[in-house]
């Protein structure tokens, strides 16, 4: 069941990157997500299949889709903006097969333990306690990339 899952979100991770059009995108993209949802939904993390059900199709993803909408995007395949495509799959590719390295060369073909039973308790407990550095870092990229997004929503008009 969890490769079903895993291939689910691969197969819609693909279709995100190589459609043309970009509402058909944000729509794989929610696809996506949700196979990773039943990824952890298997590995018994309700909790952290809720949280991506709920932030990341139920925000990101309707907030693309309505942004594309509001602002009047053209979402038809343009030529001028089509380009090759190949070296940013030889780029993925590369960047993959890096990180694979790395993983296996610091960890090995070891298996992984979980910690805990998946639930929100663990979950806050290990996010405020551990993992608190990456989370705060995390969430000043993402408000830096709202206010560039707004800087250049404003020098366009």
């Amino acid at each position: 069941m969890l490769a079903a899952f895993g291939l689910l979100a691969l197969g819609a991770a693909l279709a995100v990157v190589t459609t043309d059009r970009i509402v058909r995108a944000g729509l794989w993209l929610a696809v996506a997500f949700a196979g990773i949802a039943g990824a952890a939904l298997v590995l018994a993390a309700e909790f952290l299949a809720w949280v991506l059900v709920l932030v990341y199709v139920g925000a990101i993803v309707v907030l693309l889709l309505f942004a594309t909408m509001l602002t009047k995007a053209p979402t038809d395949p343009s030529d001028d903006l089509d380009r090759a495509r190949w070296p940013g799959a030889v780029v993925a590719g590369g960047v993959g097969l890096g990180l694979a390295a790395v993983m296996v060369g610091a960890f090995g073909w070891t298996k992984a333990e979980a910690r805990g039973d998946g639930g929100a308790a663990t979950m806050g407990e290990a996010v405020f306690a551990e993992w608190v550095l990456p989370f705060e870092v995390l969430s000043l990229l993402l408000l830096a990339a709202l206010v560039g997004a707004v800087t250049v929503s404003t020098r366009s008009r």
